[in-house]
């Protein structure tokens, strides 16, 4: 009699497509493949723009290990769907998911382009600098800085854990830093004085920074970062 075999040993070796979320630049998508790559038998391609990583591997190497490989790297990993029928109904859930996937971030886009828009007018235009008018840019950025720029703050806090920087990293470093100089000034500084104004001027002068705040740039900035974050987004959804 010839030797049972048994049809459920797993396989020495395969391909598989992986979708990857998380991803905002393409230094994530080279550490991502940088860190599939170390493995023993793995090659593996990732692309930012269509969010996948492309991964054949051999020996003890099996797809849930890829998996948790990327999650260790700080972003996730799924699997592809078993191969089904597609139909006009599974279409039209695919169109629902992707618009729901952006929701997020088009309410962030929405509140940060609300609120900043008349912070960087009041920083720019002396006439619109009524009194006190520093602490409503103060209020009116907080929500941007904090809220909106969320995503910014915590993709750097895992790259941070990960030892790695990203643009995220830079966004969020440079925001804060506006931010947190201008509540200074603003506690501390003499840039808190009711009728302090902040004159539109293309000369550089010497001043001891406490009554300059920077409020417009925080706010700015992350507006322009989400602006750019949702239309490339939306773009790689209708592509898709």
């Amino acid at each position: 009699m010839s030797p049972l075999t048994d049809d459920r040993a797993p396989a020495s070796g395969g391909a598989v497509e992986l979708s990857i979320g998380g991803m905002t630049c393409a230094s994530c998508a080279n550490r991502i493949e940088r860190k599939l790559n170390k493995l023993d038998g793995v090659t593996a391609t990732v692309n930012y723009a269509t969010e996948k990583a492309k991964v054949t591997y051999s020996g003890d190497i099996s797809p849930e290990d890829l998996v948790a490989e990327v999650a260790k790297a700080g972003y996730t990993a799924k699997l592809p769907d078993p191969p089904a029928a597609t139909s006009a109904g599974e279409s039209r859930d695919g169109e629902a998911e992707a618009a729901e996937e952006l929701r997020p971030l088009r309410d962030r886009l929405i509140t940060s382009v609300a609120l900043a828009v008349p912070v960087i007018a009041m920083a720019m235009v002396p006439a619109l600098q009524f009194p006190n008018w520093q602490w409503l840019s103060l209020t009116l950025t907080a929500p941007v800085v904090v809220y909106a720029g969320w995503p910014f703050h915590r993709a750097a806090w895992t790259n941070l854990r990960h030892g790695t920087a990203t643009m995220d990293t830079l966004v969020s470093i440079g925001t804060l830093a506006a931010f947190g100089w201008s509540l200074w000034a603003l506690f501390f500084g003499s840039a808190g004085t009711p009728g302090m104004t902040h004159p539109f001027a293309f000369t550089i002068e010497r001043t001891d920074g406490s009554g300059n705040i920077y409020l417009e740039a925080a706010a700015g900035v992350t507006a322009f970062i989400l602006a750019g974050r949702y239309f490339e987004a939306r773009s790689k959804r209708r592509a898709g």
